[in-house]
């Protein structure tokens, strides 16, 4: 049985390109390593604009749900602010009345004036 050559992936990896092709010239087992290595390498740049492609469109993606967040967040946190019940309720539980606050009232729970 003759023994096969299995120095292509060492020699392409760690020696210089003169001796990878000294050592393409007089092997035909590299030769046929090196050959299926170039389909490889050509599907690759078949693929690659794909690829590209796909990747612009997951930024264009996560650009799209960080505005959207930004967004909500805004909407969300300009409400809460503008409404005080809502923003009494997450703070402390409940609304705020004006007895609670400290103000003089009457019976009823309005503000005493006199």
């Amino acid at each position: 049985m003759e023994n096969k050559c299995n120095k292509y992936e060492a020699i392409f990896t760690f020696c210089d390109e003169e001796t990878f092709k000294e050592h393409l010239k007089n092997c035909p087992d590299c030769q046929k390593e090196h050959a299926k290595m170039e389909k490889v390498s050509e599907l690759l740049k078949e693929v690659r604009p794909y690829y590209r492609e796909k990747r612009k469109n997951i930024v264009k993606a996560k650009l799209a749900c960080a505005l959207f967040a930004l967004c909500l967040s805004s909407v969300t946190l300009g409400v809460i602010n503008l409404n005080t019940d809502i923003s009494d309720t997450i703070k402390y539980g409940s609304t705020l009345t004006a007895e609670d606050l400290g103000l003089p009232v009457d019976s009823y729970g309005f503000i005493m004036v006199e």
